[in-house]
């Protein structure tokens, strides 16, 4: 199963404040324990949301964007990890392990399954199958 590990952003990253040499380090010694236990699959942090935008779609046809920043910071993100496990409760272990945030000493993490092509059931057809495979298989070139 590949889940996907979200960060929520908090007063600080919003701010702009960036991780000291010790955070960093202590993420970084992290992520290798990910990596050599085969689990970390991708993991990047996010600029404040004042430097993204929203994109939203409505039932009239109209796409309205909104430039940042967002409001309410718990629907917020600051980061997110790709993690593959057999268990959501490994999941939830590994998440325990995260280096304590920077700054207020809080932190909310969110843990999302990630759907798989099985999941979909019929829907997912043979064609629709060969297509997704296709498509995994070239992003997998780009980024090798």
């Amino acid at each position: 199963m590949r889940f996907m590990i979200l960060l929520k952003a908090d007063q600080h990253s919003e701010a702009g404040e960036l991780p000291d040499e010790k955070l960093l380090t202590e993420m970084g010694n992290f992520n290798d324990e990910l990596i050599k236990a085969g689990v970390m699959l991708a993991g990047e942090g996010l600029h404040p949301s004042a430097r993204g935008a929203r994109v939203q779609f409505g039932k009239d046809g109209q796409v309205r964007v909104t430039d940042g920043p967002f409001t309410p910071l718990g629907g917020v993100l600051a980061g997110f990890w790709i993690w593959q496990l057999p268990s959501m409760e490994e999941a939830v272990a590994w998440v325990k392990r995260v280096p304590m945030p920077m700054a207020g000493g809080e932190a909310e993490i969110e843990i999302r399954q990630i759907f798989e092509m099985d999941d979909f059931g019929a829907a997912m057809s043979p064609e629709l199958r060969e297509q997704e495979t296709r498509q995994r298989a070239s992003l997998a070139e780009g980024a090798g």
